[in-house]
Formats: C-alpha cells, structure tokens, sequence
C-alpha cells in the first residue's frame, strides 16, 4: 500500500546576525524587553535593573535576539519624544552589551536618530515596527551594518490603532497586500546595502489589521516565507489571541504558543516572545517534528550498549 502524502512544509530562509546563523535546523527566539511604563502586557514594563536581570534569564531559557522598545505601540500613554526614547533604550542597550558581549541586540523603533544614537551599543537588528514610516531608517541600518526588519501596517502611521479597517471584500486581498508590501521593503532594504540574509520580513499582525485578517495572514505564512527572506512572526500575546478566545492579555499563553507552533511548521524562522522557555520547547518541537532538528536525545528502544 502506498505511502499517505505528507504535506512539506516551507524551509524557513536564514537569518545571519553576528556570525550566528539561524535556519530551519535552528530557529530564533526574541526576547521582548519594554523600557515603558505602559506596555500593553504589565509583565513585560521594564526599569534599568529588572530589565537587565530579565535579560539575563531570557538568555538562560534559551533567547537567541534581545529586542529592546522605549515606546508603546499603541497610542496610549501619551507623546514619546525622540530625546525621551533615546534616554529610555540607549543607556540599557549599553549595560547589556557590557553584561552580554555576544549578545545579539535588536532595537525595537521606528526613527532614525534614535538608531544612530544607539550605535555605540553594537546594535546588531533594527526592528522597525511601523514600515518605513522613517524612510531614513532603513539606510542607518546598513550604515550601522545591522539587520533590519521589514514590516506591514496596512498604511497607518506610528502609533496607530486599527480601526475601521478594510481591504475589500476578497478574504485573500489581505495576504496579497501583505506580500507586496513585504517585498517591496525588503528589496528597498537590500538596495540600502543591508545584507539579504539580514533582512527579515514580519507579517505583523494586529497591525492594520482586524483579528480576522490577522488569523488569515497567520495561516498563509508559507507564502510569506517563499518571498525568500527569513521570516519574523511577533506573535505574542497579541489582540488577535485574545479576541480569537475571548481572553486577557494575562491568559493568552496558550493561545499563543498553538500559533507559534503553525508559524513554525509553516517556515517561520524568528520568534518574538514575552514567555522565551515555553516558546523555546515550542519551536524546537516544531522543527524536530519537520525533520530539520535532531532531537536533543534519541534512546527510547535502541540497543542496551552497556
């Protein structure tokens, strides 16, 4: 009888920061430290002193990116000047980079100067979270010889939460605007002179996006993955969670890792998440399960040697 058809899932593209590379055999967790006193997930608000000891725990359960924010996503908590920003993640990425030397550090802004006010820490990602919003960004990234993430907001401007939003009637027209943004940003970025194999692509869900579109982007990350670039899914604890569920951003957990674990199986190579032990169990499952990562240990029924 013949063999059942497996579906192959996509082969994630690597990720190459600071001579580490990251792949289908090896995929990357990001841990979130929010330098704001109103981040949407109160576990996550972090001052100087906790957030370096939170980092040091992050890398211990297994966090391969540190991606460090000083401004809320979202449009509450009032005004973040750029001064302020700078003040809030420049002196942190600094203790970390002291604490952590081999640390690879991701800075989670959308502004340029605040980027470049942060070189001296060796940033080695520029996560910028609202799409080119600062067309200058991209080029301190390459300046800065640092990575740099291409992401999709569906058009809205820093700090915008989506309301109203619609890309027409076609449930797919979503994905199609979500790749087309995607490689547009991607090959602006390599134009740049940001490395290929250092630009990551994020589907960004929730933002721009309603739950609905978020879980209809989520499930065609394979295509996202074909795009060629390594793929970034910011999944964590997210409103699409919470509304899929009906459950507070304290109990989304759950929720979250089942989409990690799809994100995963379909070619997901980076992971940004607020709970780095459980999602490390999680992706490295996923690629075992795929056939790219060996298990850590493989005695179960094979010869007693002793």
């Amino acid at each position: 009888m013949a063999e059942p058809p497996t579906p192959e899932p996509a082969a994630p593209a690597a990720l190459v920061l600071r001579g580490r590379r990251f792949d289908a055999a090896n995929p990357a967790v990001m841990g979130i430290v929010n330098l704001t006193p109103d981040s949407f997930y109160a576990a996550a608000r972090y001052e100087r002193a906790d957030g370096l000891a939170a980092v040091t725990q992050m890398i211990t359960e297994g966090a391969d990116l540190i991606d460090v924010g000083g401004v809320r996503a979202g449009q509450e908590g009032g005004e973040v000047s750029v001064a302020d920003e700078v003040k809030r993640v420049r002196p942190f990425l600094m203790a970390v980079r002291e604490l952590h030397p081999n640390a690879i550090l991701s800075l989670d802004t959308w502004r340029a100067p605040v980027a470049e006010a942060c070189a001296e820490a060796g940033v080695d990602l520029i996560n910028d979270t609202w799409a080119g919003a600062d067309p200058e960004l991209v080029s301190v990234a390459a300046q800065l010889g640092a990575g740099y993430v291409v992401t999709h907001t569906g058009g809205l401007p820093p700090r915008t939460d989506p309301v109203a939003i619609s890309y027409g009637d076609d449930p797919d027209a979503v994905v199609r605007d979500v790749l087309a943004t995607l490689a547009a940003g991607a090959a602006k970025a390599v134009a740049a002179g940001v490395l290929p194999e250092q630009v990551l692509v994020d589907p960004t869900l929730d933002f721009g996006k309603t739950t609905k579109h978020s879980l209809r982007v989520l499930r065609a990350t394979a295509a996202v993955a074909s795009l060629g670039f390594p793929v970034l899914q910011a999944l964590s604890r997210k409103d699409f969670v919470g509304e899929t569920l009906d459950l507070p951003v304290d109990e989304r957990l759950y929720g979250t890792l089942a989409a990690t674990a799809v994100a995963g199986w379909l070619g997901t190579t980076v992971f940004r998440a607020h709970d780095v032990a459980a999602t490390r169990q999680v992706v490295d499952m996923v690629a075992s399960i795929r056939g790219d990562r060996p298990p850590a240990l493989a005695v179960r029924g094979e010869p007693n040697l002793r």
